[in-house]
């Protein structure tokens, strides 16, 4: 028992980190092309947008976490509110599950492309893979290996990666020679050729950016004071990524040419960086992006294989991914690892991106319709609750909307991993059904 609560090491801090981790990784490189090709200078603000749909979204996983204490989060939340239904959880288990597998695998691939960026392996795919999956074994054993020690090199790696993107953008606002006068003019303009429903699409779109604020859950077990630390720690996650990504897009839209961050997709802040810094610019994006990866990886590793472990618990997976030693679920971070790695075989993790982004808006769409289900015991406001659901809900529409225009076959790929998910829920419902 001592040993168990000396292993209680995760504080404020770690936990903030682990918040800031989950979110901070791939998506703020990737998102800066389209937003900006889609409403123009209005970018950062639709971005900042989509943080505060995440704060009304992470309302609900907050009041939930407190009323819960569960590490299982987002499944064992649905299926402690919907007690009868097998099925149910069953599906929500397994589409979270596969959502956080395709984005863990898209964070190393991003690990990849930007650590090979510039050197004689850039654009060779196989040792990109390779590369990619050698960062999520490593990150596998650390977490394999401690909780405090995962705790304490996620801490180095969150705050040493938000201090070089706050110094990335503090670099491009120095260098712009932009004249504000008629910056405000081409807001201006670009406001009245956007609509607003275009803008509330760039939210829906970049929402992704958002992933990973509710992993801070998954350490429930593992923390100190969960009832102070869970709000505390997800609300500052949320609100200083937001700052971040809003400083950072802004001062992108500041001093890089339009053309140039859409043409350049994941790559624009980094050969931003490199036209108006020179090469220090570029390296110093590079390392903010491997950081913001790897930090990315370890934190979703961490809070996702303790979900996966809590649905096997049920039996709605595997009982081999049931076992842990002390707090830690050894097998169910190896399977996250060979799983993510698989994908990153088979390819195609761009298709698997959007399908992440659609689940972690459907998946917190029906957090908000359980605590709203519940309110009363989770002392939730039914205001919040009703914004919730209806913003939530608009981002979902939209989101499939801007696949289905833009890119109809990934839309329909998505759909046929919906599908075959959802067999082998249904088939373990069943049979958890018949067998107990």
């Amino acid at each position: 028992m001592k040993k168990l609560q000396q292993e209680k090491k995760l504080g404020l801090k770690e936990l903030i980190a682990i918040g800031i981790g989950g979110m901070v990784g791939g998506g703020i490189f990737t998102i800066l092309g389209i937003s900006v090709s889609m409403i123009g200078t209005l970018a950062p603000f639709a971005i900042a947008l989509g943080g505060l749909v995440a704060f009304f979204a992470a309302y609900a996983y907050v009041k939930l976490g407190l009323y819960y204490k569960d590490e299982g989060a987002t499944y064992a939340f649905f299926k402690r509110t919907y007690k009868d239904s097998h099925l149910a959880a069953s599906f929500i288990g397994w589409y979270t599950i596969f959502g956080y597998i395709s984005t863990l695998a898209l964070y190393a691939y991003t690990f990849s492309a930007y650590g090979l960026s510039g050197g004689d392996f850039a654009h060779n795919e196989l040792v990109r893979k390779g590369v990619a999956i050698l960062i999520i074994l490593i990150f596998a054993l650390i977490n394999i290996w401690s909780v405090k020690g995962m705790g304490e090199i996620e801490d180095v790696m969150v705050y040493i990666k938000l201090t070089i993107l706050f110094i990335i953008s503090m670099m491009l606002i120095y260098h712009t020679d932009v004249d504000f006068d008629n910056f405000r003019k081409i807001i201006y303009s670009d406001a009245k050729n956007s609509s607003i429903l275009a803008i509330l699409t760039v939210s829906s779109v970049t929402f992704v950016a958002y992933e990973g604020f509710q992993l801070v859950i998954n350490a429930v077990k593992d923390m100190n004071n969960p009832d102070k630390n869970i709000p505390r720690a997800i609300y500052a996650s949320l609100i200083i990524v937001t700052g971040l990504y809003f400083i950072i897009a802004l001062a992108s839209v500041l001093s890089i040419p339009a053309h140039d961050l859409i043409a350049n997709k994941e790559y624009a802040l980094a050969s931003g960086a490199k036209d108006v810094m020179g090469s220090f610019g570029e390296d110093l994006v590079i390392i903010g992006a491997v950081l913001a990866t790897s930090s990315a990886i370890s934190g979703t590793m961490y809070g996702s294989s303790r979900q996966m472990a809590r649905i096997a618990d049920d039996g709605y997976l595997p009982k081999i991914l049931t076992k842990r030693r002390g707090t830690i679920p050894v097998n169910a971070i190896i399977a996250m690892a060979l799983t993510a790695s698989a994908l990153i075989i088979a390819g195609g993790l761009r298709v698997i991106l959007e399908f992440g982004s659609i689940t972690f808006l459907f998946v917190s769409l029906l957090m908000a319709i359980a605590n709203f289900k519940i309110r009363n015991l989770t002392r939730s406001s039914t205001v919040m609750g009703i914004v919730t659901i209806l913003g939530l809900s608009i981002g979902s529409i939209l989101i499939l909307l801007y696949e289905y225009k833009n890119n109809v076959e990934q839309l329909i790929f998505i759909a046929i991993i919906y599908m075959l998910l959802t067999i082998g829920a249904y088939i373990y419902s069943k049979y958890l059904r018949t067998n107990r």
